[in-house]
């Protein structure tokens, strides 16, 4: 119960300390390449999430950050539970942003960091709300910014993977940029595994070759589904 009550008072009791950066984050110069500024809005988002993990008292191993390209990309992972996020956010060597519900929006200094992490949000009843999401997330790699998709679509809760939904595919395609696979195996022994308290745990990250923009473009979106759920469903079982 100890580290449960520690995790969650640091994860919004750091939040107002941040505002400060947020007010220097709202002010930078225009003129930056997204690079530039995405790798600047990642310092305190690196820096929470970081914080979070240490207080479950996790440890967490990354393999195959040689794999990841310059510039903008589409990463997908498969999704175990609730701390994939915190886990991910700080041990990627790359920014990116992420799709989250929009009830998020609702929590202050929170979204407005996620909006800055160019986050794209889905509200799950509405339907043309969530082809939007669709549009409005390769756009934000058009601009020159990485997102992550879980294309599970729900957390796995450490069951084992669960089939891939195709949208993401779709948006690589839209965007045209190379998509790159990743692994995570142990976020689910965190909490879900635990009735939701928090325990200790030790957290495989592992980042795949990319599948190339050529090779996104050229195949059909079925074929490029199978591909990628498979590429992530053989590295879990090496793990």
């Amino acid at each position: 119960m100890y580290n449960t009550i520690r995790t969650f008072s640091y994860l919004f009791g750091y939040l107002p300390f941040t505002l400060r950066k947020l007010s220097q984050v709202k002010k930078l110069n225009p003129e930056l390449t997204p690079d530039e500024r995405d790798a600047i809005v990642d310092e305190v988002p690196k820096k929470w999430a970081a914080g979070i993990m240490k207080r479950t008292k996790s440890t967490i191993t990354m393999t195959g950050a040689e794999h990841l390209p310059k510039g903008p990309v589409l990463l997908i992972c498969n999704h175990e539970g609730n701390f994939d996020i915190p886990v991910l956010i700080s041990t990627l060597p790359k920014p990116f942003g992420f799709i989250s519900k929009i009830e998020v929006k609702k929590l202050p200094i929170i979204n407005e960091w996620m909006e800055h992490m160019n986050c794209v949000f889905i509200d799950r009843m509405d339907r043309r709300g969530a082809m939007k999401v669709l549009s409005d997330s390769a756009d934000k790699l058009q601009q020159g910014h990485s997102i992550i998709i879980f294309p599970e679509g729900t957390r796995s809760k450490g069951a084992g993977m669960q089939p891939f939904k195709p949208g993401f595919a779709k948006i690589a395609q839209d965007a045209g940029v190379p998509i790159v696979p990743i692994a995570i195996h142990g976020t689910s022994a965190i909490m879900e595994k635990n009735n939701n308290k928090i325990r200790p745990a030790h957290v495989q990250v592992v980042i795949l070759p990319p599948i190339g923009a050529e090779t996104v473009k050229d195949l059909k979106r079925p074929q490029l589904v199978d591909l990628a759920e498979e590429q992530i469903r053989q590295a879990l079982l090496s793990l």
